[in-house]
């Protein structure tokens, strides 16, 4: 397996391009603006990318999808609550399989109604949801604080501290990171009460 993290646009997004294996079949995540750089490396790597993975609708992580799917014949994949039609739609638990790649999707509303992880391979791609140092907003329409912690608190907290978190912007003081780590160091993830979380990012 490959991972190619891009850095890719005007507000530090990272779009990821992942392969089972050179000249084999992969994934592209959340394309944003500026893509060429990752139709370069499809055709370098002569991969086949049979999925686009949406972590969120927000049009950063979404605006590459057309130019990726013209140029790759790639299904869309969302999930089911986004605001448009997913050629995938996906819910907790959807599982996805490209050659010999396997991705799990992890629901974690809270900085949009639709916002999920793809775990795969011992890598986590986080999005909007988990940052290097940070977590995503909850200010935004559709932000829900509440939902938030239930998602950081509630679920990421207790995954894997392996899997290496691979962020949807390059926000930290580095550009991946792991679970074990966000939670030793990551100010966000610390033990807060619900109502204490909520006070917190309201702060």
């Amino acid at each position: 397996m490959f991972i190619d993290q891009v850095l890719v646009g005007p507000l530090s997004n990272f779009t990821y391009l992942v392969g089972d294996r050179e000249g084999g079949e992969g994934i592209v995540i959340d394309p944003s603006y500026r893509v060429e750089p990752v139709l370069a490396m499809i055709d370098r790597r002569s991969l086949k990318v049979r999925y686009v993975l949406n972590t969120h609708s927000h049009t950063d992580h979404i605006v590459g999808n057309p130019e990726i799917v013209s140029r790759t014949g790639a299904k869309i994949v969302a999930h089911r609550r986004v605001p448009f039609r997913p050629d995938v739609p996906v819910d907790d638990g959807s599982v996805l399989t490209s050659g010999g790649l396997r991705v799990e999707v992890l629901y974690t509303p809270g900085h949009t109604p639709d916002s999920v992880l793809y775990r795969f391979e011992g890598h986590l791609a986080t999005g909007d949801t988990l940052f290097v140092g940070e977590c995503g907003r909850v200010d935004l329409p559709g932000g829900d604080p509440s939902a938030m912690y239930d998602s950081l608190l509630g679920r990421i907290v207790h995954l894997d501290g392996a899997l290496v978190v691979l962020p949807g912007h390059d926000y930290g003081l580095t550009p991946t990171s792991t679970i074990e780590r966000e939670k030793r160091e990551n100010y966000t993830l610390q033990p807060r009460t619900r109502e204490e979380f909520i006070r917190f990012l309201a702060e």
